[in-house]
């Protein structure tokens, strides 16, 4: 599985295209979360990356920008999408538009729950981030029945791993008396800092002046009795 925030469409768009699609087709991941997609035109940026590779699309908008253009979140997945909705999260008194893409994939091994997210991107919007999290926790529970196959939780959420709202996903902390846990994948097989912005080696990153961190996760619910999500 792959996450990726794709940067919208910002300059320099197709080269950033063909090395997206590189990227895609030599990982190979049956399924990809994509943030920070443009659809216009009946058509998204999703659908640019997928073409070609095999993949079913789902767009799910987080914000309308106006003149047929909307903003939001995407999957690619190798096998069939059989629903997909996108679910508004809160932002406070912030201008950000975020929402939580919820899909299920019918994977060989039955229906796989596939959420992808893009959280408020500010440094100061911690308290932002949390309210947005215990959203996101909370309809995981609704629409992922703990029967069934665990969930995977994946996106830029714009946090680090010691952050209140990261720590809540991996059921360090409670929020509004409630907790939650979620396996953060890299904390399982990674090695090194794991960075995903890093303006060092991005140079698109670069331009923010920002340092480098990890914020963009994979989460997965489990292991449950029968060893599934481990």
């Amino acid at each position: 599985m792959l996450t990726l925030n794709i940067w919208n469409r910002h300059d320099p768009w197709e080269a950033r295209l063909d090395l997206i699609r590189k990227g895609v087709r030599e990982l190979a991941p049956d399924v990809v979360g994509l943030q920070e997609v443009m659809w216009y035109e009946g058509r998204s940026l999703a659908d640019s990356i997928a073409e070609g590779l095999g993949y079913e699309v789902a767009f799910g908008p987080a914000h309308d920008l106006g003149g047929g253009v909307l903003f939001g979140n995407a999957v690619l997945s190798r096998w069939p999408v059989a629903r997909s909705q996108a679910f508004p999260l809160p932002t406070g008194e912030t201008d950000e538009k975020r929402s939580l893409l919820f899909t299920e994939l019918a994977s060989p091994r039955g229906v796989l729950p596939f959420f992808v997210t893009h959280l408020n991107w500010k440094f100061h919007h911690g308290a932002v981030r949390e309210a947005q999290v215990a959203a996101v926790a909370e309809i995981v529970m609704r629409e992922a029945p703990m029967e069934g196959l665990p969930p995977v939780v994946v996106g830029d959420f714009n946090a680090q791993p010691e952050a209140t709202e990261i720590r809540f996903m991996k059921g360090l902390h409670a929020l509004n008396q409630k907790s939650v846990y979620f396996a953060d994948t890299f904390d399982q097989t990674g090695k090194g800092p794991g960075f995903t912005f890093d303006p060092v080696r991005n140079p698109f990153a670069a331009v923010t002046n920002e340092y480098p961190r990890r914020i963009d996760y994979i989460f997965v619910r489990g292991p449950d009795k029968q060893g599934r999500g481990k």
